[in-house]
């Protein structure tokens, strides 16, 4: 019966254990989040796509010019009407 509480892992192996348990369950909700944030995240902006917004937004960083803009944005109000 000599060493019979000694032959365990210890404190060292039961706090590693413990910290390995929380990172696995952590992970395992991190990746619930993120997979449900992508599918969301997917449905709203097909849902809210606005071609107007999008013409917007590219005459706002300079990728097409004014005339450009004015002739696609007559094309898209007529078709949305």
């Amino acid at each position: 019966m000599m060493g019979w509480y000694h032959d365990g892992m210890g404190w060292g192996g039961w706090l590693g254990m413990a910290l390995m348990m929380v990172a696995f369950w952590g992970l395992v909700v991190w990746a619930v989040v993120v997979l449900f944030r992508s599918t969301e995240s997917q449905g709203a902006r097909a849902a809210n796509h606005d071609p107007l917004d999008t013409l917007d937004d590219r005459f706002a960083r300079g990728e097409i010019d004014e005339v450009e803009y004015h002739a696609r944005a007559a094309v898209l109000r007529a078709a949305h009407h």
